[in-house]
């Protein structure tokens, strides 16, 4: 009997490890960025045939299902979804000790497929098992659950639980790579491997050979901000994991003062990078001692093209979605086959906003598109500083609005972006056309960063670590107006890419207002409005420039190269 791992288990040799993975809408897996990066991450391992196997949480109740209410404010829902309808049940079990409890985990599998035939494998985490205690069966449930005993259990059944079930399924793993430090535990799963006597004095103290762990990890953060990264008080870690690892010998890595789940992985990965070159400079500031390299991300360029435009790619490229980089012709499309794919790509948006929101687009204004994670560092009400001169702007040259996104249901600054963002929709009812796509996930993101014609990026830097949405609509030929932060920074030619807000030493939030203010009056919209041609002129300078370059093909090869092939 042929057994589903059975074609992965001689050549898979690499290990990814996530929170949160984007692999289809229907499965709740992910929240934003990071998830649909690792899914993203998945898709061109399987286009490469790269061997990795890719380890997440189940998250049976999803991350969040986000309602509006009539005020404007966003209800927070569980967002459950069945394993079983995607992925199969595989016959191993694991158990790790949390709490003084046994605590059983089972891995779900799906094989994420390649238009080339080719696949990768992903396996999900799932304590919902009879055998565990009711309290310990809902750690899988909630994608980044509340409270810090709850995010410590998660995160040990990920990192550590992670490791055990690869073994127990007959994986032989050579490399581990941690998307975010979420799953750092598993380097001290990895420690307790390598035991040996460092104090010849006391043979009763045992202490690890980390070099043996650092030839093996790989470490990709994602936070720019030291807020934002995991701390867990060592009483809780002690609590949960005692017995686990001698807490002393944790401090050496992950700091004396709390566990730091970043310091952790820094310590103990051989190969560490930021996400954009200058998040990689951020990252080397703010943990000085360790090299820290960039390799910026990319997004999957045949998921993110819009249908009509994937087709005109095939036309001239027959094989731009395995080797994106042949997109640096996409400059030599005919001008009038690229508009009518947008028009096509727009007037799904249409039908979309129709649909979700009862607001009727314009299929003939430029439409403004900001899309992300509402939370108060990327600025989604910058736009709105100045009611007056964004009034002012649309009467000499008309635009239109569309903006979705959810808030962490614990960020209450998020809740009330949103919240402002809809009192702003309301008081310019019958003036400027704006809507708020609710539930935002990645069938709506396809639609929208296709849809738009600008897409707008407003975060405070440095605090954008790369910022992939922005990649998403260069695919499509969507214009950035953008911060110069992550990703932004590297990829914009200013007239020909898109446009910057501000320069890249340029910190001063109410400096960025200003420019947006201007670059949309003196730039932008009288660029869409009256030069159609030079318009389009872009948007092929975009796809040929940014495309061919940002896309997780490219991506991937420097992760094989350099990080995995060490």
């Amino acid at each position: 009997m042929t057994h589903p791992l059975d074609s992965f288990l001689a050549s898979t040799h690499i290990a990814y490890f996530t929170m949160e993975i984007a692999l289809r809408a229907e499965m709740h897996t992910y929240s934003g960025g990071l998830g649909v990066l690792a899914g993203d991450t998945a898709r061109s391992c399987a286009d490469l045939q790269i061997p990795v196997v890719f380890v997440s949480l189940a998250s049976r109740a999803g991350y969040l299902r986000q309602e509006i209410d009539a005020d404007g404010r966003q209800i927070d829902y569980p967002d459950p979804w069945d394993p079983a309808q995607w992925t199969v049940p595989l016959d191993a079990m694991i158990a790790i000790r949390l709490e003084g409890r046994q605590v059983w985990i089972r891995p779900w599998l799906y094989i994420q497929e390649s238009p080339l035939g080719t696949q990768v494998p992903v396996i999900l985490l799932d304590t919902d098992i009879e055998q565990n205690d009711p309290a310990d069966r809902a750690i899988t449930a909630a994608l980044y659950g509340d409270g810090q005993d709850y995010r410590l259990r998660q995160e040990s059944v990920l990192g550590i639980g992670g490791v055990r079930i690869l073994q127990a399924l007959g994986f032989d793993i050579q490399s581990y790579h941690m998307n975010e430090g979420h799953s750092a535990l598993l380097t001290i799963e990895l420690l307790r491997r390598y035991p040996w006597r460092s104090d010849r004095t006391d043979s009763s103290q045992t202490r690890h050979d980390a070099e043996r762990v650092i030839e093996r990890c790989i470490f990709t953060t994602h936070t720019p901000v030291e807020s934002g990264h995991d701390r867990f008080p060592y009483e809780l870690v002690h609590r949960t994991l005692d017995g686990f690892i001698d807490v002393d010998e944790l401090k050496r890595f992950a700091g004396e003062e709390t566990c730091n789940m970043t310091r952790l992985a820094l310590a103990l990965s051989g190969y560490v990078n930021g996400v954009a070159r200058s998040h990689a400079a951020t990252t080397a500031r703010m943990f000085p001692g360790y090299r820290v390299r960039a390799i910026t991300n990319g997004v999957h360029v045949g998921t993110w093209a819009h249908p009509r435009l994937a087709a005109l790619f095939a036309s001239l490229l027959p094989h731009w979605s395995h080797e994106p980089e042949v997109l640096a012709l996409a400059d030599q499309l005919p001008d009038e086959a690229v508009w009518q794919a947008h028009e096509a790509a727009r007037a799904d948006l249409v039908t979309l906003t129709l649909e979700r929101t009862g607001v009727s687009l314009d299929p003939h204004l430029p439409t403004i598109g900001f899309a992300r994670r509402m939370t108060g560092y990327k600025r989604p009400d910058l736009i709105f500083s100045d009611m007056e001169r964004l009034l002012a702007i649309h009467r000499n040259r008309p635009f239109q609005i569309v903006m979705a996104g959810k808030a962490h249901p614990q960020d209450e600054e998020g809740k009330r972006l949103i919240a402002d963002i809809h009192d702003h929709i309301a008081r310019m009812k019958g003036q400027i056309t704006m809507a708020f796509l609710p539930n935002y996930d990645i069938d709506i993101a396809k639609l929208l960063v296709a849809g738009a014609d600008i897409w707008l990026n407003t975060p405070l830097p440095p605090m954008e670590a790369s910022g992939t949405s922005g990649m998403k609509a260069a695919v499509n030929g969507v214009l950035n107006l953008s911060v110069l932060d992550g990703w932004w920074a590297e990829g914009c030619i200013e007239g020909v890419t898109g446009w910057a807000i501000g320069s890249r030493t340029d910190l001063d939030g109410e400096r960025h207002a200003d420019e947006l203010f201007g670059k949309l009056e003196g730039t932008v919209l009288p660029l869409f409005h009256d030069d159609r041609e030079r318009w389009i002129w872009m948007m092929k300078q975009s796809i040929s420039k940014l495309a061919a370059y940002f896309n997780s093909q490219r991506m991937m090869r420097r992760y094989a190269t350099e990080a995995y092939l060490r």
